[in-house]
């Protein structure tokens, strides 16, 4: 019977303790591991020229307007005109009862016919001493007033007839067929406003003024005229104005108590689309920037104190904080005239997950829209 040495039985305890001992130094060099660096969206900036707009708010108002009054008194016997249609200048709109004025005017026919046919018979009598001076003059006197008494005549019944002053788009009628109707009545029968051209009130503070004359000075406004501006219409509804109209500098009227000022654009309306008292927005082109950086919305950030920042991925792969001066919002997008250049990759998508100095993974941006890429 041979008997084996103990060191050789003790090998394969010694072996098993050693592979313990080395499972348990690797299991927190596992847990140690660093995580993958987080997959950010980003976009790479370009120049582009990009035209600095000016943005008015105002109302627009007729080009003329004017109110159909009555000249004499009477019964309406007839309107002649469909309320909201198109009505030209001098075009009948009312018939007035013209039978008192059509006997007036008979009645001063007669009485020219008579003080005419005694005031021809007085100049010759006068002349052979057969009448005298003075009742050659009362004569000739009741002549002309007998005149002016038909043309006064005349003038009534033609008032009768209720013509429109102006051409323009008429509104609804104020008085109906029978209604009595007086010269000097306060309320008028219809009102009538012409449409085409119209205008545009914009209200700004007289800072903003000083600015835009600046501008027109130095050649930055695009320019309609000697005192005009080239200026473009947002409607209400956010859709452009199909028309380009010019903005007068000439005609500004300050409010003395709010320190505003407004200031007329003139706009063609052929269309008639623009009506009086609508909101709308005047645009002015203000100057050009060649190399313009126009950065998303989603890819700019406010720092406690307010001030916009954005994060790019730098040269390193790793994230970058950049403080920024923006000097408008440009749709869903801002200018930028400091902090950011072309080429910069900015951040818009997963900064939720990223501070500066981190290294990111990056992907093209996935949640900017057509016109922000």
């Amino acid at each position: 019977m041979s008997i084996k040495p103990a060191h050789v039985a003790l090998i394969p305890a010694f072996a098993i303790a050693t592979l313990l001992a080395a499972c348990k130094d690797q299991a927190p060099a596992q847990g140690n591991a660093a995580p993958p660096a987080p997959l950010v969206g980003i976009i790479t900036l370009d120049t582009e020229v990009h035209a600095l707009t000016t943005e008015l708010p105002g109302r627009t108002t007729a080009y003329r307007s004017a109110e159909v009054r009555p000249q004499v008194n009477g019964i309406i016997q007839k309107r002649l005109f469909d309320e909201g249609s198109e009505v030209k200048a001098g075009q009948q709109l009312y018939q007035i009862d013209a039978a008192v004025y059509e006997a007036t005017l008979k009645s001063a026919e007669a009485t020219l016919a008579a003080t005419r046919s005694r005031a021809q018979r007085y100049a010759e009598l006068v002349k052979d001493n057969a009448v005298s001076q003075q009742a050659h003059d009362e004569a000739r006197a009741a002549f002309l007033q007998a005149q002016a008494s038909l043309e006064q005549a005349r003038i009534n019944v033609r008032y009768t007839k209720v013509l429109a002053p102006i051409d323009g788009r008429i509104g609804r009628s104020l008085a109906s067929e029978g209604a009595l109707v007086n010269s000097g009545q306060a309320q008028p029968l219809a009102t009538i406003q012409q449409l085409d051209p119209i205008y545009v009130d914009v209200t700004q503070p007289s800072a903003e003024l000083l600015r835009l004359r600046r501008a027109m000075a130095e050649g930055l406004l695009q320019k309609a005229g000697d005192n005009a501006a080239t200026v473009s219409l947002k409607l209400e509804d956010g859709s452009l104005y199909p028309h380009e109209g010019k903005l007068e500098f000439s005609e500004v009227s300050v409010d003395a108590g709010t320190g505003s000022v407004t200031v007329r654009a003139l706009f063609p309306n052929p269309d008639k689309l623009l009506l009086p008292g609508m909101f709308v927005k005047a645009e002015l082109v203000s100057g050009v920037m060649q190399n313009a950086i126009l950065v998303p919305q989603q890819g700019v950030s406010r720092d406690p104190r307010g001030r916009p920042i954005a994060m790019v991925v730098n040269e390193e792969g790793k994230v970058e904080a950049r403080q920024l001066q923006t000097e408008r919002a440009v749709g869903n997008r801002w200018l930028v005239t400091a902090g950011l250049q072309a080429g910069d990759r900015l951040i818009t998508e997963g900064l939720q997950y990223i501070q500066p100095g981190v290294p990111v993974q990056t992907k093209p941006a996935g949640n900017l829209t057509a016109d922000q890429q």
